[in-house]
């Protein structure tokens, strides 16, 4: 008889979770060597406190009360109860702080699209560290978990989660319009994001246009001048700020692997700045994303800078798997 188990979850058998083990590993040897300490956090938060992370993660969380009616929540990433635990447990520490994480984590999601709703990030942030210099050691760090995995193929690209949230602004779009025109460009759904800025009045085709194009620009340092060209105070204050980025990773030798990608958004609340997402010719799909969340210890009354990455443990596997299948192949 088979008992089924609900979409979006899985079984792990002992082959595949030997290989996961000695990923984990390998991850979690890569971020102590750098300096960062491995800490843990409850499953379980209070919603509240998963609330002020903002953006879908916060959105998509399970949600249940508990026995004295608290409303909890499972954690839907690991950057929000690292925030309340700096704020808690670090607040007067000295800086920057260096901590990474391997743990699960839970979302409500479609899982007809290839979602998981409960999966396993690796990952680091570190606390303290302005940019641009500490996003670019969230950067090499990151690059040397990749190595690790075994994932020399594997590209970091590099946007502005600032970048067209004002470009709209500017543009006089109202909230709800906007959000959803940010939640389009987050899916990589340019179609929609062309068809949903032709249905706004007061935007004309150039300013569609202008959208349109800088959401396709990808590619090392001339892609800044090529949106420059385009104009606006908003492309102006995002290249600006990742030309400073730019400047930082090559100062530290890792810019080689980065391509500029003007439209990449991230779909969690708290990013401010630089923001990454990770790809990898071998799997179809992101295996990893971070950035800088300037603003958001704020929130839990500690003011610092911070930044961070976050790769999906599973599919960096997948990936790892096919990676090594190509070389076999090729030998």
């Amino acid at each position: 008889m088979i008992h089924p188990i609900p979409p979006g979850t899985r079984d792990v058998l002992p082959d595949e979770m030997r290989e996961l083990r000695r990923l984990h590993r390998a991850l979690i040897e890569v971020f102590e060597e750098r300096g960062y300490g491995e800490v843990a956090t409850p499953a379980i938060e209070y919603d509240e406190v998963l609330g002020r992370g903002g953006g879908r993660a916060a959105e998509s969380a399970y949600r249940f009360f508990g026995e004295s009616g608290d409303l909890l929540a499972l954690r839907s990433d690991m950057t929000v109860p690292i925030a309340r635990l700096v704020s808690s447990r670090f607040a007067d520490a000295e800086m920057p702080l260096r901590l990474c994480y391997l743990a699960s984590a839970y979302r409500g999601v479609r899982p007809q699209r290839g979602q998981m709703r409960e999966f396993v990030q690796a990952g680091v942030e570190l606390i303290g560290a302005p940019a641009p210099d500490g996003t670019a050691e969230v950067v090499e760090v990151l690059e040397a978990a990749l190595d690790a995995a075994g994932l020399n193929r594997a590209v970091i690209g590099l946007g502005d989660s600032d970048l067209f949230r004002q470009l709209l602004i500017e543009m006089g779009v109202g909230d709800e319009a906007r959000d959803s025109l940010l939640e389009r460009l987050a899916m990589h759904d340019l179609v929609g994001l062309e068809a949903g800025l032709s249905e706004i009045e007061g935007i004309g085709e150039e300013q569609c246009a202008t959208c349109v194009a800088l959401s396709q620009l990808r590619g090392g340092r001339e892609v800044l001048e090529q949106a420059r060209a385009l104009g606006g105070g908003a492309v102006e204050r995002a290249t600006a700020r990742l030309q400073e980025t730019y400047d930082a990773l090559e100062r530290r030798g890792v810019a080689d692997r980065v391509r500029i990608d003007l439209g990449l958004l991230r779909d969690l609340g708290y990013y401010s700045g630089a923001i990454l997402e990770v790809y990898d010719p071998a799997l179809g799909h992101v295996i990893g994303g971070g950035g800088r969340y300037d603003a958001l210890l704020k929130r839990f009354g500690v003011d610092l800078p911070a930044a961070g990455f976050a790769l999906y443990v599973e599919r960096v596997h997948v990936a790892q798997m096919e990676e090594e299948a190509r070389g076999r192949a090729g030998s």
